[in-house]
């Protein structure tokens, strides 16, 4: 059984490589989990290959935000210091004084 890494972690920055959104992870899957409906959507070209971690983003772009599911061969770490807007991460994120996001233990009340 061969063991992936993933490159990214939760609350690690990221953007698109292909498409022009970024955002924030918030859960990590070790290999592609969601439908096949929703992967033979993806356009032949640009499909990525299932068996590598997929990242759930809170994600936002020019106009609005929403949560985006994206391989890892689709992201790179963002360099952009912008702020994010998604109204979900200062529920689950804290961010602290240099910038780093934490999960918020929001499971353990």
């Amino acid at each position: 059984m061969e063991v992936k890494y993933a490159k990214f972690s939760l609350g690690d920055i990221v953007q698109h490589r292909v498409f022009s959104f970024r955002g924030i992870i918030f859960d990590v899957d070790p290999e592609f989990s969601n439908s096949e409906e929703w992967y033979q959507a993806i356009p032949e070209d640009i499909r990525p290959r299932k068996n590598q971690p997929f990242y759930h983003l809170y994600a936002q772009n020019d106009q609005t935000t929403y949560e985006a599911y994206v391989s890892e061969q689709n992201l790179l770490p963002d360099q952009s210091d912008e702020p994010l807007r998604h109204p979900a991460i200062a529920n689950e994120f804290s961010r602290d004084a240099t910038g780093i996001y934490r999960l918020r233990n929001t499971h353990h009340h």
